[in-house]
């Protein structure tokens, strides 16, 4: 037995040539929703903040996500078929976008901003990456919506039949993800950032915590098909993972390191 997929038309309306997709639609939920928590963090007293800055970093941030995410996908995941057609980078119309490829787009975007504000990298990341995980949870809706980025066949109970994905049951991957990624991801950071933290470790938990979840949900997401499994053991998704688990965890201890040498250091001043 499995659950029946949910028949959603992944188009909310047409007028005239223009769609509005369900996907497109999860992206500008997002987005509102990390322009509302942003907002509401430089609202704080001391936050050094203002809402010109938080839109200019969502401005930039968004064009990270976009940017990277597509150049991501067609380097990590499609770069045979881009040596043959390198016009395939452009055609956004036939989708593919990378996660990890968005994020070094909006590492990019944060380093940018930092120098042309004269802010910390360290502050503007620890303030952009509680953003993030909302985002994740709309963006991985709007996969099970479409259909796409299905899991490994399965007997469990909830185990789905996907309209692409063939008659075997399977995994509804995209809603682990939404979960773990989106939402237990956004609960851990506003946990932690409830307390003043060392600069950089926020930034640090959210690589270690996307990376973790990641990792472990790989292991039931179908592998691209004309990639499969490395040494018919780990995914592109799990090796693209393994560097933000490393470094998110360097991060963090190097952050809590230097905020410790500091408090060391301060208590030996003269008063």
């Amino acid at each position: 037995m499995a659950l029946e997929f949910p028949q959603i038309d992944p188009i909310i309306f047409e007028v005239g040539p223009v769609a509005v997709r369900w996907y497109g639609l999860m992206y500008l939920i997002g987005f509102a929703f990390a322009l509302w928590l942003a907002n509401r963090q430089a609202a704080k007293p001391g936050s050094g903040w203002s809402k010109e800055q938080v839109s200019d970093l969502l401005f930039y941030g968004m064009l990270g996500v976009i940017l990277g995410g597509r150049v991501g996908y067609v380097l990590f995941y499609q770069f045979s078929y881009f040596l043959e057609n390198p016009l395939y980078l452009l055609r956004i119309d036939q989708g593919g976008m990378s996660f990890h490829g968005g994020t070094l787009g909006v590492i990019a975007a944060i380093v940018w901003f930092a120098k042309a504000k004269g802010k910390s990298i360290l502050a503007v990341g620890d303030f952009v990456v509680p953003l993030v995980p909302l985002g994740l949870l709309a963006g991985r809706i709007g996969n099970f919506i479409n259909g796409e980025l299905w899991g490994r066949t399965s007997d469990v109970p909830w185990a789905m039949v996907f309209p692409t994905g063939g008659p075997e049951p399977r995994h509804p991957s995209q809603l682990y993800e939404a979960f773990f990624e989106g939402l237990v991801l956004f609960l851990i950071l506003q946990w932690f950032i409830r307390k003043p933290r060392p600069a950089g470790s926020v930034a640090g938990l959210f690589l270690l915590g996307y990376g973790v979840f990641r990792f472990a949900i790989e292991y039931f997401r179908e592998p691209d098909a004309h990639l499969g499994l490395f040494a018919d053991f780990i995914s592109m998704g799990q090796i693209l993972s393994l560097p933000m688990i490393i470094v998110g965890a360097g991060l963090m201890y190097w952050a809590y390191q230097r905020n410790n040498s500091s408090e060391k250091h301060g208590s030996q001043q003269p008063s």
